[in-house]
């Protein structure tokens, strides 16, 4: 079962509340949907190259450019010096090269996948696909692994699996007009996370974030989450009152 609170249309039918709650087989998430044409990037550092590693820190960016943040959260893996791992661009510019081969950890468990913010859409994308294709982001955080893929679960993934964490990731509609952001209220496996892109939203294509460190700032639905410093973030803003 499924019970969405929602204002406005479903995803890919106009516009909707940027956040809201969401139960899916009795257990929590938060959503929190962007459109092309709003102002969602991705942040890392500052003016001053020093990482952001906060959302006050990131309110405070945006105020200096007359905006205020919408929601905001943890967006890709990162090194324990908070730097991202894979790739990571910024304003057009690549700040992290991307990473194809396997490894270990949730990153390496291949297909893992990028998120691009282009001029006219979204996209969620395996990465040796996105190697080849190579499509122009104005920003880019790769992750891993795929949640969905093509409609498909990722197939390393079991049903019953005890491994359960808080867990936060990102889907895209087929028309790559509106971006999902989902977040556990509790531990979840990855199939039954994954399960909520697919089959809850209906997104083909969905990557994960990471676990545990997953944070979220979403004041529509009461959410300010604090604790470990993060690496990459995706915000919304817009213009401030």
């Amino acid at each position: 079962m499924v019970l969405v609170a929602m204002l406005g249309a479903a995803p890919g039918q106009g516009r909707a509340a940027e956040c809201r709650k969401l139960d899916f087989e009795g257990q929590g998430y938060a959503v929190c949907q962007a459109e092309v044409g709003q102002d969602l990037r991705l942040f890392l550092s500052g003016a001053d190259g020093e990482i952001l590693g906060s959302f006050d820190r990131l309110g405070d960016v945006l105020a200096k450019e007359g905006r205020k943040l919408v929601f905001a959260m943890n967006a890709g893996m990162y090194h324990p010096n908070r730097q991202p791992v894979g790739l990571f661009v910024e304003q057009g510019s690549t700040v992290s090269r991307l990473v194809t081969r396997a490894g270990p950890g949730n990153f390496g468990m291949l297909p893992n996948g990028v998120f691009c913010i282009s001029e006219d859409r979204f996209s969620v994308m395996e990465s040796r696909r996105f190697e080849r294709e190579s499509p122009d982001c104005l920003y880019a955080s790769q992750s891993g692994p795929m949640l969905v893929i093509d409609n498909a679960l990722h197939p390393k993934f079991l049903a019953g699996s005890a491994s359960r964490r808080i867990r936060n990731g990102v889907g895209v509609t087929e028309d790559g007009r509106t971006a999902l952001f989902v977040m556990s209220d509790g531990a979840v496996n990855f199939f039954d996370f994954a399960r909520v892109f697919r089959d809850a939203l209906h997104l083909p294509q969905a990557l994960y974030f990471d676990g545990n460190i997953s944070r979220l700032y979403a004041p529509e639905i009461g959410r300010d989450d604090f604790g470990f410093q993060m690496g990459p973030m995706v915000g919304l803003s817009q213009a401030a009152d």
